[in-house]
This record gives C-alpha cells, sequence and structure tokens, in this order.
C-alpha cells in the first residue's frame, strides 16, 4: 500500500515539474500611449507580443498601454532594473539619467523621415545604442517619429510667434530653444498636455504627430504647425527592453524577440509618414489652422538652437559636440 501511494506521490510531483516547465515566460510590456486606438508606437508592441506567442516558444508579452502598469517616466529606471520588461519608450525621457540620449530629440538634427532613416545606420546612433546597451537595456526596434508644435493662441513659425507663451517642452534641448525665443518651461509628459490645456497650465505644445492625435489635442488648440519638409521636431522612441529580462531567455526566445523586434521597425518605417499625414487631416477635420515653416524659418530656428540647445549639450555632456557633428554628418 505504502509503494502504491509512493508512486502515485512520485506520479503527481513528475506532473506538476512537467507542468512548471511548459509554462510560458510572460514579459510585461509598458507604454504610455493609447492602446487599441490606432498609435503605431502601441501596435509595434502588440506586433512583438503576438510575434512571441505565435513562434511556439513558451514566450508571451503582456502589454500595458496608457501608463496602466508604470508613469511614463519610470519606465527606464524600471527596464534597468529588470522591473520592467519591454517598453515603447521615447529616449529623451531619460536624458536626466543619460544627458547624452538628449542627442535623440534636438532641434533641426533630423529635419524630416528620409533623413532619419539614414540616421539608423549611423555612427551616430551606434553610439546612442552602445550607451543604451551600457546602461541595461537593449534595442529591439528603432523608431523616429516626427513632432509639431501648436498654441491656443496663434500659429508658430518664427521664434516671435513663441514669445511670452506658457509651453510643454518634450525635453530640455527643446526646453532650452524655446526659451532663448521668449517662451516659459511647463515640463510634463505627453499624456497630461491635454488636460493642461484644458486647464491653462500651458498655451502651447510640442509633442510627436502621433500624440497630437491619440491624446486629441486637436480640441485645444487653434493652430499646428505641421512637419512638413523642414520639421524641427524629431524624436527617437524605440522599443526597448531589459537586458537582464533578455539574458533570462533561452537562445530561442531571443531570436524570435529580435526577429519580431525587426518586424516592428519595418512595420513602423512604413507608417511614419502616414501618421504625420493623419494629424494633418484629423486636425484639419476638426477647423484647426495647419501650416508648416519655409526653410527661410527653420533656420531661424536653428540659428537660436545653436546658441541654445546645441551649445549647452555641447557644454554639460562629455562627447556632446561629437554626438552633434555625427548626427549632422549624416547626409
Amino acid at each position: 500500500m505504502r509503494s502504491t501511494r509512493y508512486w502515485t506521490v512520485a506520479a503527481l510531483a513528475g506532473a506538476f515539474a512537467v507542468s512548471a516547465a511548459a509554462a510560458p515566460v510572460v514579459l510585461k510590456a509598458s507604454h504610455q500611449f493609447p492602446g487599441g486606438k490606432g498609435d503605431a508606437r502601441d501596435e509595434m508592441v502588440q506586433i512583438i507580443a503576438r510575434e512571441a506567442k505565435a513562434a511556439g516558444v513558451d514566450l508571451e508579452v503582456q502589454v500595458y498601454p496608457g501608463a496602466s502598469l508604470f508613469k511614463p517616466n519610470e519606465q527606464w529606471n524600471a527596464l534597468v532594473k529588470g522591473q520592467l520588461d519591454i517598453s515603447s519608450f521615447p529616449l529623451d525621457y531619460a536624458s536626466g539619467k543619460v544627458r547624452a540620449f538628449g542627442a535623440t530629440l534636438m532641434p533641426g538634427l533630423v529635419r524630416n523621415h528620409e533623413r532619419a532613416a539614414r540616421l539608423n545606420d549611423s555612427k551616430f546612433m551606434q553610439e546612442i545604442r552602445a550607451l543604451i546597451e551600457k546602461n541595461g537595456v537593449i534595442v529591439l526596434s528603432d523608431a523616429w517619429l516626427a513632432g509639431a508644435v501648436a498654441s491656443k493662441k496663434n500659429c508658430i513659425r518664427t521664434p516671435a510667434d513663441i514669445k511670452g507663451q506658457k509651453l510643454r517642452s518634450a525635453g530640455p534641448t527643446f526646453a532650452a530653444m524655446w526659451q532663448s525665443a521668449g517662451a516659459s518651461i511647463v515640463s510634463i509628459p505627453s499624456n497630461e498636455v491635454y488636460n493642461a490645456l484644458q486647464t491653462g497650465v500651458i498655451e502651447a505644445t510640442d509633442t510627436s504627430t502621433g500624440s497630437f492625435v491619440s491624446f486629441r489635442i486637436y480640441e485645444q488648440v487653434k493652430c499646428v504647425t505641421a512637419p512638413g519638409e523642414n520639421a524641427l521636431w524629431f524624436m527617437y522612441e524605440p522599443v526597448l527592453m531589459s537586458k537582464m529580462s533578455f539574458d533570462r531567455l533561452d537562445k530561442k526566445q531571443q531570436d524570435v524577440l529580435r526577429k519580431a523586434g525587426k518586424k516592428a521597425q519595418e512595420y513602423f518605417a512604413k507608417e511614419a509618414k502616414g501618421i504625420d499625414a493623419q494629424m494633418v487631416k484629423t486636425f484639419k477635420d476638426h477647423n484647426v489652422e495647419v501650416v508648416t515653416m519655409t526653410p527661410a524659418e527653420f533656420d531661424a530656428w536653428i540659428d537660436i538652437a545653436r546658441k541654445s540647445s546645441y551649445a549647452e549639450f555641447a557644454k554639460e555632456v562629455p562627447g556632446g559636440q561629437q554626438l552633434i557633428d555625427a548626427a549632422l554628418a549624416v547626409k
């Protein structure tokens, strides 16, 4: 009787061991953007989740959109510590931790989508990715989003147009330029812009064209300066993964994630210009005036950026001038 009971217990223990071994690895992905509403950044993460599940390597990615798991500015530290596995993350949000990341949201450094694509294969981005990895995070997908600037008061084309306005700036490099042109800076993440405009905390904002639509900013502004061919604002918003989390996976799982990240990157590259066009259409449909900058207006801003954003970055960041030079060297 004892022998039968022993074998029954042993069999149950074995069954539980097999069950535990078969349980998939579950990764948590967080981002601040709306889910299920056509935001391309959310879709990049969803592509990775779908590809991971379909690969049959016991890997699942749970996606938490809309800052439902971590607040926007908390995600970088969570990735570094392995508390968060994956994030679609505006890298400049971590420039307080790694100041060099500010180069990925630098006025006029990218200018248009074609140049953004060329930047991905440049020495500039090799250095940025090396810094990301040095700090315990890896890049699964590259993504550059064009951005815009909008105001409740007027169209912003020249430096004189921003003077005296309370403006939300996405990062310190842009804040330096806007401030030099006479704006007062308010620092908040993009998911708080709508309420800040509504309550008068700010009168103007810069952000990505995707966020202008996802967060319904068209309901709160009078005019938006769209990217066009002379975009001041481009931001690097890659899909990142904690190196600690990545290193815990087996090689098959790692390969699936890298392949999925590549697929998400290819999807975004095809969508990037369409995101800008969608913003223009959406704002026009809501009777918001849409303008673009002429080359001369763009150059007027660059003159200010060189004396403020570029100069401060070169002074404060070790190797900062070399990073700027490496980006500008891309033709």
